[in-house]
């Protein structure tokens, strides 16, 4: 009898094994042609010399050493790079979540100033960034005429290396909307018998927020850091605009503009990621600044995680 039913409940656990390998196979087959086989094709082209057209040929560390040692870009777009994440991302969080808290005890009105707070988000990116150059000008602008105009240093912005990454975090905490929206749906849903209870308690309004309404959202507030830190360091698309118009230079089809300006200060490494990939054709080049990338970003989030207890020592 035992020798009967043991094949039955082997090749039941295989059928079981089977479906669930089944429905699993759309995460699998695209995990593993969008993720695995990217990552593993730059890696492996980080060893090589290749312009996208000849065969590639392996040169060991070269490619690794020259990004490291001889581009004398790396380094000041690694440490933008690491500036933005740590203070875009830091007041980006803080200003989402202190206008989601006043929306939300707004009596009257709350739908405009929801409406006004995330307009700025769905501006397109290139539009943006341009009318902010034209806003901050030095010159022309009108923020150093209001600025002088109350007696207040008027900055140069854009173009001063000082005050370019500055002009960049103005921008990104302009359109704070896509936060504001998320930190205030996580407020709304905090339960209001705790609230009440910590009243009778004698417990002031800063009390009340750390010690109730914090621990409610702080999944939402970690999901909002994490996702900030992703994307910042894909930040590409604002400083390359920022620094072009900033400097007079509007690429033409096929011109070459070393980004970065001024002195390098809006320089990224999405950007020379591009600009070694796609304008110099040096794709190993390319490929070890985007393992740097991606090595930052994992080292970041897991970081974060863990030290929010989202993910143990063991893990």
């Amino acid at each position: 009898m035992t020798a009967a039913v043991h094949p039955l409940l082997k090749a039941k656990r295989r059928k079981s094994a089977l479906r669930t390998l089944a429905f699993l196979s759309p995460w699998i087959i695209g995990f593993s042609v969008f993720f695995v086989y990217p990552l593993v094709s730059t890696v492996y082209f980080s060893f090589m010399k290749y312009n996208g057209i000849n065969a590639p040929t392996w040169v060991g560390g070269k490619n690794w050493s020259y990004v490291f040692t001889d581009y004398p870009f790396f380094w000041p777009a690694l440490r933008n790079t690491l500036w933005l994440v740590v203070v875009m991302v830091t007041l980006r969080v803080l200003f989402g979540l202190g206008i989601g808290l006043l929306i939300t005890k707004i009596k009257t009105g709350a739908g405009f100033f929801r409406t006004a707070f995330y307009l700025p988000y769905l501006a397109p990116p290139v539009a943006a960034t341009m009318a902010f150059v034209f806003l901050l000008n030095p010159g022309t602008g009108p923020v150093n005429h209001l600025l002088g105009d109350v007696g207040l240093p008027t900055p140069g912005w854009f173009t001063d290396p000082h005050w370019s990454k500055p002009a960049l975090t103005m921008l990104a905490v302009w359109g704070i909307g896509d936060l504001m929206v998320i930190f205030m749906a996580a407020l709304l849903d905090v339960p209001k018998e705790q609230y009440e209870a910590a009243e009778l308690d004698g417990a002031g309004p800063w009390h009340r927020f750390r010690f109730v309404t914090l621990p409610n959202i702080s999944p939402i507030v970690m999901f909002a850091v994490v996702t900030g830190v992703i994307q910042t360091m894909q930040y590409y698309t604002q400083p390359l605009v920022a620094g072009k118009v900033a400097s007079g230079v509007i690429g033409n089809s096929g011109q070459q503009v070393e980004p970065g300006y001024p002195d390098k200060s809006t320089l990224t490494l999405p950007q020379l990621v591009y600009e070694r990939g796609f304008q110099r054709f040096d794709y190993g080049s390319a490929c070890v600044i985007a393992l740097v990338l991606f090595v930052l970003s994992m080292a970041f989030t897991a970081l974060l995680l863990r030290r929010n207890g989202f993910l143990s020592a063991e893990d």
